[in-house]
């Protein structure tokens, strides 16, 4: 990985919601939380932590599920399919499923509500990056193949230099996980959370 800037550095942290990943929410009732899913707060807070002392930037995408006319969530059919357990409340937006696990407490500065893969589909994390200087984006989160990938190449696509974090992120399978990064690396630098925090001075 090159040498970057923490300054214009900004850790992009993909749905790590408790509604995604807490006890009692949408995806544990569901029975679609995997442990290596549980395990990425406690990796990806020290990296927003020694980011943020080098005076880098915390964004964090939250997937959010909008109430139509009768307060039901609106789910795209693809998505309902998937996870059919899926029912009015989760993901609600500002409701306590939808919030950032426990962990990344006192570290995000911007949060986004998204409703689709990409952090920057439909969402001002774009307009706010720039805004902050940022020509570095590092992206974590859930899940591999789907939101972190999908954020990789937008931010890719938009000249930000990208590296995403092998062990920040996590996917249904080892087998996705390790082929969405082989497929990643053509547009970014991948990298563990260790040899990102050594370049912070950790």
């Amino acid at each position: 990985m090159s040498s970057f800037d923490p300054r214009s550095t900004a850790l992009v942290v993909i749905d790590l919601q408790n509604d995604f990943l807490a006890p009692g929410g949408a995806y544990d009732r569901g029975g679609a939380v995997s442990a290596q899913a549980r395990a990425l707060p406690a990796r990806v807070a020290p990296v927003a932590r020694a980011l943020k002392a080098r005076d880098g930037f915390v964004a964090a995408s939250q997937f959010t599920l909008w109430p139509d006319a009768h307060g039901e969530p609106m789910i795209s059919p693809h998505l309902r399919q998937l996870r059919p357990f899926l029912r009015r409340g989760d993901f609600a937006a500002g409701s306590p499923g939808q919030a950032n696990v426990a962990e990344l407490d006192g570290l995000v500065d911007v949060s986004v509500w998204k409703v689709a893969y990409s952090a920057f589909f439909n969402t001002q994390l774009d307009w706010v990056l720039r805004r902050a200087g940022i020509a570095n984006v590092v992206v974590a989160g859930i899940v591999t193949n789907g939101g972190v990938a999908s954020t990789a190449r937008d931010a890719h696509m938009r000249d930000y230099h990208v590296t995403v974090l092998a062990d920040g992120c996590a996917a249904p399978t080892p087998a996705m996980h390790d082929a969405a990064l082989a497929d990643l690396r053509t547009v970014a630098d991948v990298v563990s959370c260790r040899e990102l925090l050594g370049r912070l001075g950790i």
